[in-house]
C-alpha cells in the first residue's frame, strides 16, 4: 500500500483579474470571466518566484504536513513545467539541495498538464518495486510568462497562472491522509505539435531574429483544426481514463465522491462533472496552473466541505500533446 501522508501549496500574492485579461486581449470581460472561467489568477513577479523557488516553499509545507524531515526522503520527483529557472536543467536536484534532502536522488517527469496523475502513478510504482520508502513530488508553473494576450489563436491559454504543489508519498505508512489506488492514461499524438513555442528549441534556436519576431511565446498553429479534433475525442478520453482508473481500483462512477479536475472553460468543466455526477471545485480564482491544479482543487474542496473521510477522489487531468490521465485515491483525512 502506498499512502499520501502530506501535501503543500504555494501561490504568489500578485494576481491578474479577468477584467485585466479582457482589457489586454480585447475579449469581452463577460467571456473571460464566465466562459473562460477566469475571475483572477495568481502570477509571479518578473524577478522572483521561479519554479524551483515555489517548489521549495510547497515542499516545506508538505514535509511539515507529513511530519517528516527532508533527510527522511529517498527521492524527489519534479513533474511541473519545462519552463523553469534555466533551460536544460534539473529543478528536482535544485529543490532537493535547497530543502536538505541529502539522502534523496532527484529526477524529473514531463506530461505537461496531465502530470499529477502520472507522477503519482510513477511514484507508486517506484515505491512498490524499488527500495525507496518516501518520495516527494513537486510541481510548479509560471507559464503565464509565455502567454501573448494579443494572439487570439492562443486564447485558450489565457487562463495560465502560477503556483506550486508538493506531495509526500510513503510505502505502507501508519496513518496516511489518502491511499493511492490505480491509474489510467491515454495519449493521442496527433496533437503533439498543436501547441508550441515556435523558437528556442533545436529546430529554431533563439536568435535576435526570433526575439524580434516575437516567437518566444506559446502559439497554436491551427486553432480551428485543433478545436475540431479535440471536440471529437476529449470528453470520451476524459471519461475513459476516469472509468478505467476507477475500475482498476475496484470502483465505478457511483462510488466517486470528488473529482480534482484541470481548469478548463466553464461549460466543459460543468458538463464533464455532471456526466461523472460527482462533487468538484472550479478553479476560477486560480486559473490553470499546469499539474498543480489537482492539489489546488483538492485543497479547495476540503476547505469548502466537498471532500470527507471515506470519499473516493479522482485526480483527472489533460495536457497538450495530448494526454489524458487519472489516478484514484481513497481519502482518509487527518
Amino acid at each position: 500500500m502506498v499512502g499520501l501522508t502530506g501535501y503543500g501549496l504555494y501561490v504568489p500574492e500578485a494576481t491578474v483579474t479577468g477584467e485585466e485579461i479582457a482589457r489586454r486581449s480585447a475579449i469581452p470581460e463577460e467571456v473571460v470571466v464566465e466562459k473562460m472561467g477566469i475571475r483572477e489568477k495568481h502570477v509571479c513577479p518578473p524577478d522572483g518566484d521561479h519554479a524551483a523557488d515555489m517548489c521549495v516553499k510547497a515542499a516545506e509545507r508538505a514535509l511539515s504536513h507529513a511530519g517528516i524531515e527532508a533527510t527522511d526522503l529517498d527521492a524527489v520527483l519534479y513533474h511541473g513545467s519545462e519552463f523553469k529557472d534555466f533551460v536544460v536543467w534539473s529543478a528536482a536536484a535544485n529543490v532537493a539541495e535547497r530543502i536538505g534532502a541529502e539522502n534523496a536522488f532527484a529526477s524529473e517527469s514531463y506530461a505537461l498538464c496531465a502530470g499529477a496523475p502520472i507522477a503519482l502513478r510513477q511514484a507508486k510504482a517506484t515505491l512498490v518495486a524499488d527500495a525507496p520508502e518516501r518520495i516527494l513530488l513537486v510541481s510548479a508553473s509560471r507559464e503565464e510568462d509565455l502567454v501573448n494576450y494579443e494572439n487570439e489563436d492562443s486564447s485558450f491559454m489565457f487562463n495560465f497562472g502560477s503556483g506550486a504543489c508538493a506531495m509526500v508519498l510513503e510505502e505502507a505508512p501508519d496513518d496516511p491522509v489518502a491511499t493511492v489506488r490505480e491509474s489510467a492514461a491515454i495519449t493521442d499524438g496527433r496533437f503533439s505539435e498543436d501547441v508550441v513555442m515556435p523558437a528556442g528549441g533545436s529546430r529554431n534556436p533563439p536568435s535576435e531574429a526570433t526575439v524580434a519576431a516575437d516567437l518566444h511565446t506559446l502559439d497554436v498553429p491551427d486553432p480551428d483544426g485543433m478545436k475540431e479534433r479535440l471536440g471529437e475525442v476529449s470528453l470520451d478520453n476524459f471519461l475513459d481514463v476516469a472509468d478505467t482508473a476507477l475500475s482498476r481500483s475496484d470502483y465505478d462512477r457511483d462510488d466517486l465522491g470528488f473529482v480534482a479536475l484541470t481548469h478548463m472553460k466553464r461549460s466543459f468543466h460543468d458538463y464533464l462533472c455532471s456526466t461523472l455526477d460527482t462533487a468538484n471545485y472550479y478553479l476560477d480564482e486560480f486559473g490553470h496552473v499546469q499539474s498543480v491544479d489537482q492539489i489546488l482543487a483538492l485543497d479547495a474542496g476540503l476547505e469548502n466541505g466537498l471532500v470527507e473521510s471515506g470519499d473516493v477522489v479522482c485526480f483527472l487531468a489533460a495536457g497538450t500533446g495530448y494526454t489524458w490521465a487519472a489516478t484514484v485515491l481513497d481519502w482518509h483525512g487527518e
